[in-house]
C-alpha cells in the first residue's frame, strides 16, 4: 500500500518496504525545499543544504536498534561502514560460539537470524566519541568542507564526534551522483524497514531544536512515517553511564556489550544519552505542529 504525499511502499502494517523506489523516494523528501526551507532546514553553513538532507538525517542514520532472536540472542542492528569500497548498508551482529559476528541485513544470514526475530527498542546514536568510519580520507571538497576524520574522537572526548556527526558528513551530498550518500539512504531504508516504523518517529523527536519536530511533521505528510508512530507515547530513557561509553566506541561489540546491560522489559524502549535526554520532544508537541501544518 502507499502513504503520504510522496506514496511511500508500506506493509499493511504500516512498516516501510526495502526496495529502491523507497530508497529515491527518501532522497526526494529530504532534498525537497518546497515545503522544508531557510531555518526549517537545520543548523549548518553556507552550502550544506545545497545538496544535503535535512539536519534530521543524521541523528535518523547514527541510531540503531535492539531484537530479540528467536533463539533468545540480542541483535544489534545499525547502518555499518564498508571499509573495502567506503560505502554504508543495514546490518545485524550477535554473539556466535566464534565471538560477535555481524551479516549484512539482507544476506541469507542476516535474514535467517531476524526471522521471527522481536524489535525490543532503539538506541540512539553516540555524538561523541568515535565514528563508524575509520581511517577515511574525506577532501574538504566530498561534504561541504566537513570531513568524516575530524570528528573520529577519543571515547572519553567532549569535542564533537561519534557516528552523529559522521553522518552528518554523509548526508551532505545525497545526489544520485554521491555514491557514499546514496548508500547511506539505501542503507538507512533497509535498516528501517527491519525496524519499523516507529524507529524514525521516536529517533526524531530526540531533538526539540534544530526544526526537528517540522522536520518529522515533513517526514509524515511525505508519508515516510505513520502518524500514530509519529505522536506515540512513548518516553525515553536514559543511558547509564557505563552503556553509554561502551557505545561510544561504535563497534558491534561494544554496543552488543551495552544492550546487555539496559532493562528490554515493557518494550519497545528508546535510550538517549543522558546528556541531551532533556531535548526529548513530547508527543503534544508533534500534534500541535501537525495541526499547524496542515492548516498552513
Amino acid at each position: 500500500m502507499r502513504r503520504g504525499r510522496l506514496g511511500f511502499e508500506v506493509t499493511i502494517e504500516g512498516d516501510l518496504v526495502d526496495n529502491a523506489a523507497n530508497v529515491e523516494l527518501l532522497r526526494r523528501l529530504w532534498l525537497d525545499r518546497s515545503t522544508i526551507w531557510g531555518n526549517d532546514l537545520g543548523e549548518g553553513d553556507p552550502g550544506d543544504f545545497d545538496h544535503g538532507a535535512w539536519h534530521i538525517a543524521c541523528h535518523l542514520a547514527a541510531a540503531a536498534g535492539v531484537c530479540l532472536a528467536a533463539d533468545g540472542r540480542l541483535l544489534w542492528l545499525e547502518v555499518t561502514h564498508n571499509s573495502a569500497d567506503d560505502t554504508y548498508y543495514a546490518t545485524v551482529s550477535a554473539q556466535c560460539d566464534v565471538g560477535i559476528e555481524t551479516w549484512r541485513a539482507a544476506s541469507a544470514e542476516g535474514r535467517t537470524l531476524l526471522q521471527g526475530a522481536t524489535v525490543l527498542g532503539f538506541v540512539e546514536g553516540n555524538s561523541v566519541g568515535r565514528t563508524s568510519a575509520r581511517v577515511v580520507h574525506d577532501p574538504p571538497t566530498r561534504f561541504n568542507l566537513w570531513r568524516r576524520q575530524d570528528f573520529d574522537q577519543p571515547v572519553d572526548s567532549t569535542m564533537d564526534g561519534g557516528k552523529v556527526w559522521e553522518h552528518w558528513c554523509t548526508t551532505r551530498d545525497i545526489r544520485p551522483s554521491s555514491v557514499i550518500g546514496t548508500s547511506v539512504l539505501t542503507a538507512y531504508v533497509s535498516l528501517v524497514a527491519r525496524l519499523g516504523d516507529l524507529f524514525p518517529a521516536v529517533v526524531a523527536r530526540g531533538r526539540n531544536d534544530y526544526a526537528h519536530p517540522v522536520q518529522l511533521c515533513a517526514m509524515v505528510h511525505g508519508g515516510f512515517v505513520g502518524e500514530r508512530s509519529a505522536v506515540t507515547g512513548l518516553s525515553p530513557s536514559a543511558l547509564p553511564a557505563i552503556a553509554e561509553e561502551l557505545l561510544r566506541q561504535a563497534t558491534p561489540k561494544s554496543a552488543l556489550g551495552a544492550v546487555r546491560t539496559l532493562d528490554w522489559s515493557a518494550p519497545p524502549r528508546y535510550y538517549m544519552s543522558s546528556r541531551r535526554i532533556d531535548r526529548w520532544c513530547p508527543s503534544a508537541v508533534i500534534r500541535d505542529q501537525l495541526g499547524r501544518s496542515r492548516a498552513g
